[in-house]
């Protein structure tokens, strides 16, 4: 009887010993997904954007900056302010015209203070132009959504002629003649509105007094 068990006990199949959960394996394909999606996207693919941008679009990659006299004076994409009165103004800006806090107020219409900021903004440009308040196109008094819009409307740019041309001496019809020469149509055609960059124009009248 003895025997019987013993054999009975030697030749019961063993149960498949269970996978320990607390090894390296189960994390090892977690961790290498992990280093391939940082390094594949987060690096290649990034590395791989900034070199095709670069030997594409070498003037855009750099941010269309402009220079004069071997000196960069600004980028064709980010307004700045002009303050002297022989310059052309660009528009209001929520940031100061800072790049890297663009951003817009967040203000509604129907909000008081925008109401307000924006009337203000409005007696201030007419005092300086010379105008009534109720000619002042509303891109010199509003803000644009990105806080730094280098361009302004021909509307805006002609109501600024005679003060440009009275700081500068010139015949106002010299300074309507850089508008024209500096404007931009519409883009592709349909898009916006015919507008000129406020830098470019203020470059070229700067070319302009050089030049006389």
């Amino acid at each position: 009887m003895a025997t019987n068990e013993r054999s009975v006990a030697l030749t019961a199949p063993r149960e498949p010993a269970q996978a320990s959960i607390t090894g390296s394996a189960p994390w090892r394909g977690a961790i290498g997904l992990a280093v391939l999606a940082l390094g594949g996207f987060g690096f290649l693919y990034s590395l791989a954007g900034v070199g095709l941008g670069q030997a594409l679009f070498p003037a855009s990659a750099q941010g269309n900056l402009i220079e004069q006299g071997g000196k960069v004076v600004g980028s064709e994409w980010v307004a700045q302010p002009f303050a002297d009165a022989r310059y052309f103004s660009p528009r209001p800006s929520a940031v100061d015209w800072q790049p890297m806090s663009a951003g817009g107020s967040n203000q509604a219409r129907t909000n008081p203070q925008m109401r307000e900021r924006v009337e203000a903004a409005r007696a201030e440009v007419a005092k300086r132009e010379n105008v009534d308040p109720a000619q002042v196109p509303s891109d010199l008094v509003t803000q644009s959504g990105g806080g730094f819009d280098p361009h302004i409307s021909l509307e805006a740019a002609r109501i600024q002629v005679p003060r440009v041309a009275q700081a500068r001496g010139l015949d106002p019809a010299v300074v309507q003649r850089l508008i024209d020469g500096t404007a931009e149509g519409a883009q592709f055609g349909i898009l916006g509105q015919p507008r000129v960059n406020v830098l470019a124009l203020n470059l070229a009248l700067d070319r302009s007094a050089g030049a006389r």
